[in-house]
C-alpha cells in the first residue's frame, strides 16, 4: 500500500493511534531521537511542587550545567523550558537579516527564524555559507543525516562572524553521548552561542529543560524574554541532580551504546543501509521509505518519516532486547508486505 505520512515530527504518537488504532501501550515509539531507558528521577522536597522556583535552585542548575557541559566561568547559560523555547526566542533578539542554516537539519530553527522576519537560506556544507549571512546555525551531530562538524572548523567560522557582529549557533541537541564533538568548553567568546538539550540524553523530554551557552549579555537577553520562574522548581531539582552525578551520565552513556549496538545490529540484519546515525538514533535509506513506515505503523511501530527524503526512514533506540527482537520481526513482515503492495497495482491505487 502506498501512502502519505501522517505526520511531520517525531513523537506523534496520538495522531498514529488515531489513523492505526490500538491504545498507547500497543505501540512501540521509535520516530524520537530520546533516550528510551531514563534514570529514574530522585525523590523530590514536597515544597519543590508548592513553591515559585527560587534564585539559589537556578543558580544551582546554572553551576551543574556549566560543569557538566565544560563551560568556562565567562560564559553566560539562560536556562529554559526546553531547547525549542531558546530556539524560538533567539531570532527576535536581532534587528531581519540574513541567516544560513544546515540543510537538511531540525526545521525549527529555519521557521523560527523566518517568523522573526529573518531571510533563511540553506548551506550543506561550511564553506558554502553565503557571504551575506551574519547568523548560522549548525546542528552538531545533525539530524538527520548524521553529519558532524569538526570543533576547530566550527571555531574558526565563529570567530569571523564575531569579526563581523554576527553569531554561529551550534546546536548540540544529540552530543551528549559523543562529549569530544562539543565546542561548550569555547563558550562565552563572542561569536558563540551553543545550546543543549537535557531531555534527550537523560530520556526526560517531557520535563522540558534545555540551556544556552553563550555571552554574558547573550544570555541574560534570553532570560528577559524568558521572564520569571520560566522553569519548574521540579525540572530545576531534577536536573540538578542529575548534571551534578558524573557517575550516573557515564552510566547513561554506556547504555547508550549498547541501544545503539542493538539498533544497529537488528537494522544490519534486515538488510537497510544506514546513511546517518548518533547514539540516539539511525537514519537509512530505503526506495519505499514511506510505505515502510506504513507498514510498521500497522504493526503500531512508528518511526520518522521525512517528505524532504521520501527514502529516508529514521528509528530511535529501542529500550529493551524485546522491543528490539519485535522491530526485527516487524521489519521482515513489512518488507513483505512493500513488495507485495509494489508488485499488485490494484493495492497500489487502494
Amino acid at each position: 500500500m502506498i501512502e502519505t505520512p501522517f505526520k511531520t515530527h517525531g513523537g506523534a504518537l496520538d495522531a498514529a493511534i488515531e489513523r492505526y488504532g490500538g491504545s498507547r501501550a500497543d505501540w512501540l515509539d521509535l520516530s524520537t531521537g530520546i533516550n528510551p531507558a531514563p534514570p529514574p528521577v530522585p525523590d523530590l522536597l514536597p515544597d519543590t511542587w508548592s513553591r515559585l522556583p527560587e534564585r539559589a535552585a537556578e543558580q544551582r542548575l546554572a553551576n551543574a550545567a556549566r560543569s557538566a557541559y565544560g563551560a568556562p566561568a565567562k560564559a553566560g547559560i539562560a536556562i529554559a523550558p526546553g531547547t525549542q523555547a531558546l530556539i524560538s526566542l533567539l531570532p527576535y533578539l536581532f534587528e531581519p537579516r540574513t541567516v544560513a542554516i544546515l540543510d537538511p537539519t531540525y526545521s525549527e530553527h529555519g521557521r523560527a527564524f523566518a517568523a522573526a522576519g529573518h531571510t533563511p537560506c540553506s548551506f550543506s556544507h561550511l564553506a558554502a555559507i553565503a557571504d551575506a549571512a551574519t547568523i548560522v546555525v549548525v546542528v552538531n551531530p545533525n539530524n538527520p543525516d548524521g553529519k558532524r562538524f569538526a570543533r576547530r572548523d566550527l571555531l574558526d567560522l565563529a570567530d569571523r562572524l564575531a569579526r563581523r557582529g554576527g553569531l554561529l549557533v551550534v546546536d548540540e541537541a544529540f552530543t551528549d553521548p559523543e562529549p569530544g564533538l562539543s565546542v561548550a568548553q569555547e563558550t562565552g567568546r563572542d561569536g558563540l552561542l551553543v545550546l543543549r538539550s537535557f531531555g534527550k540524553f537523560f530520556g526526560l523530554a517531557g520535563l522540558r529543560l534545555g540551556f544556552a551557552l553563550t555571552t554574558p549579555a547573550l544570555a541574560a537577553s534570553l532570560a528577559a524574554r524568558l521572564g520569571s520562574w520560566a522553569v519548574s522548581g521540579p525540572a530545576l531539582a531534577i536536573g540538578t541532580a542529575f548534571l551534578e552525578d558524573r557517575a550516573l551520565i557515564a552510566r547513561v552513556r554506556v547504555a547508550l551504546g549498547i541501544q545503539t549496538d542493538t539498533l544497529f545490529g537488528v537494522l544490519a540484519r534486515v538488510g537497510l543501509d544506514v546513511v546517518g546515525q548518533t547514539q540516539l538514533f539511525a537514519t537509512v535509506h530505503h526506495p519505499f521509505a514511506h510505505a515502510l513506515h506504513g507498514a510498521l505503523c500497522r504493526r503500531h511501530i512508528l518511526t520518522r518519516p521525512f517528505g524532504y527524503a521520501p527514502e529516508w526512514l529514521r528509528f530511535g533506540n529501542p529500550g529493551e532486547a524485546h522491543q528490539a527482537l519485535r522491530l526485527e520481526r516487524a521489519l521482515v513482515e513489512s518488507f513483505a508486505e512493500t513488495r507485495q503492495a509494489r508488485d499488485d497495482p490494484a493495492r497500489q491505487s487502494s
